[in-house]
């Protein structure tokens, strides 16, 4: 980082940043807390995608803090500059503002590396502390994901490891998936390239791994495995 000599004491210069988000009055109110940070400064602002990327490539800025969802599709956008300026510019570190705990963004996000990579809820912005730590980490190199989402990320790590689903083979969930779809033996047979002798043995060992070996029905064992697998594929 640049330094000035200022007498006995070594200054850092600012952060620079560039700030994008597509509302007006969220953009300001980002501005405004940045301009009180003596190490912070706003060389760059824009409300969309490729502003955004336009903005970096002009002021070569150390941090970018945007918005998930901007023009054109207000979808992902900030995951996708994230991507984008990891291939233009690696050495800017991005922060990405949601308003939503999405922990799928989050993964997004860091599938290409944690490095310079943060992903903050909007409602902490608020906390200019917050905020400040958050820029000067993803600057340095380091990560940040926002506590609510990492809960979010390990309730859904927990959930997938409590479900009965998982104990299933890929090839045994497969051959549940036929029978949600209404198909009888000899269709996941020829479906699945598979004699129907190897779908039946499949298909106990579906039973007996959701415990439905003590159901006396075939019918009524097959509509209970399909409850169970509907219930979490919808």
């Amino acid at each position: 980082m640049t330094v000035v000599d200022a007498g006995s004491d070594v200054m850092a210069a600012p952060l620079r940043v560039v700030l994008a988000e597509d509302s007006y009055l969220a953009r300001e109110g980002i501005r405004l807390l940045i301009a009180e940070e003596d190490d912070l400064t706003l060389v760059g602002s824009c409300g969309d995608y490729d502003g955004l990327l336009a903005a970096v490539a002009e002021h070569e800025p150390d941090v970018v803090v945007t918005d998930i969802r901007m023009p054109p599709t207000h979808t992902d956008e900030g995951i996708r500059a994230a991507r984008e300026l990891r291939r233009r510019h690696p050495s800017v570190g991005v922060l990405v503002l949601s308003q939503y705990i999405e922990p799928s963004w989050a993964l997004q996000l860091l599938d290409e590396g944690s490095a310079g990579r943060g992903y903050l809820l909007k409602e902490r912005v608020g906390d200019l502390d917050e905020l400040t730590r958050a820029v000067h980490v993803v600057a340095d190199g380091g990560s940040v994901v926002d506590p609510r989402v990492v809960d979010a990320l390990v309730d859904a790590r927990l959930a997938r490891e409590r479900s009965q689903l998982a104990r299933l083979t890929e090839r045994e969930l497969e051959v549940l998936g036929h029978i949600a779809r209404g198909r009888n033996n000899a269709g996941i047979a020829a479906r699945l390239y598979l004699s129907e002798r190897a779908v039946e043995k499949h298909i106990n060992a579906i039973f007996s791994k959701l415990d439905l070996d003590g159901e006396d029905d075939q019918v009524h064992r097959r509509v209970r495995a399909v409850l169970l697998y509907l219930a979490e594929h919808p």
